[in-house]
């Protein structure tokens, strides 16, 4: 038996995967607060820290980058980088499961449309845009230097491709466990939260 939610819609899940710069976090917040439903992503961190007795800073650092400098300068004689961020990714999996049997909810990132392939009330989304357009999303909305701002977008893009091909067996490209694929450039923010919102309402409400 379905649960219906808020808004007389059904329980469901929306995952958002993205590139670099895409602005996809701030969609899904977005996106959220037009649907009045549950936003997650720093929060799956903070848990994972709470559970792991870690500081924040050390899960975030190491969850999707397992060369990740910032944890071989604090642990250089523990727990190997490959072993920790297997557990970081076994309880955020635990985690994810969680939130999406408790209530309507948006997840970023951390394979969740792999970890959630089962779940039948489900959209999973990947946002991207250029890389000019991702690199001035960089400098003038999240105010980076440009050295820096290339840096990051060529590492975090790689970090995250990696990741997905170790703990999504089924992964092979951008394409994989993705419903729909929307160029942020194309709509903006703003309407590429709403277009998205729409979606949600027509594909979920009752």
């Amino acid at each position: 038996m379905e649960t219906v939610g808020r808004d007389g819609m059904k329980q469901y899940v929306i995952t958002i995967s993205r590139q670099f710069g895409s602005m996809g976090r701030t969609i899904a917040k977005q996106m959220a607060e037009e649907l009045n439903i549950d936003f997650y992503d720093r929060d799956i961190v903070e848990e994972t820290a709470k559970r792991m007795g870690l500081p924040v800073s050390t899960v975030s650092a190491t969850e999707e980058n397992a060369n990740s400098k910032y944890f071989k300068r604090q642990y250089p004689l523990g727990m190997g980088v490959s072993n920790m961020q297997d557990e970081i990714f076994s309880i955020q999996k635990n985690i994810i499961e969680d939130l999406a049997k408790k209530e309507s909810c948006i997840i970023v990132g951390r394979c969740a449309e792999s970890i959630l392939a089962d779940v039948e009330n489900r959209l999973n989304v990947y946002i991207y845009a250029p890389y000019e357009r991702r690199l001035k999303n960089c400098t003038e909305i999240l105010k980076m230097e440009e050295k820096v701002a290339r840096k990051m977008i060529r590492e975090v893009d790689r970090s995250r491709e990696l990741y997905h091909r170790r703990y999504c067996p089924e992964y092979t490209d951008v394409f994989s466990n993705r419903d729909l694929m929307v160029d942020s450039s194309r709509f903006g923010i703003e309407k590429t939260a709403q277009i998205l919102a729409g979606l949600a309402r027509n594909m979920f409400e009752e």
